[in-house]
């Protein structure tokens, strides 16, 4: 549980970094983000999740 609420917390770290840094290009790619067809951005999102899980299972396994 420990791990979990860990890397939940980097993920508010690297957004948080993001809006304080670029908070512009964040804002312009939020627009480009709405003119993606939800079905892309489904499969782009259900893709980037593997390859997290991988990420995970090869570094604590």
């Amino acid at each position: 549980m420990t791990d979990l609420l860990t890397a939940l917390a980097m993920v508010l770290v690297i957004e948080g970094l993001a809006l304080a840094l670029f908070p512009l290009r964040l804002r312009q790619f939020l627009a480009q983000l709405e003119q993606i067809s939800p079905d892309v951005l489904r499969l782009g999102g259900l893709a980037v999740a593997v390859v997290g899980v991988a990420c995970v299972w090869l570094l604590r396994g």
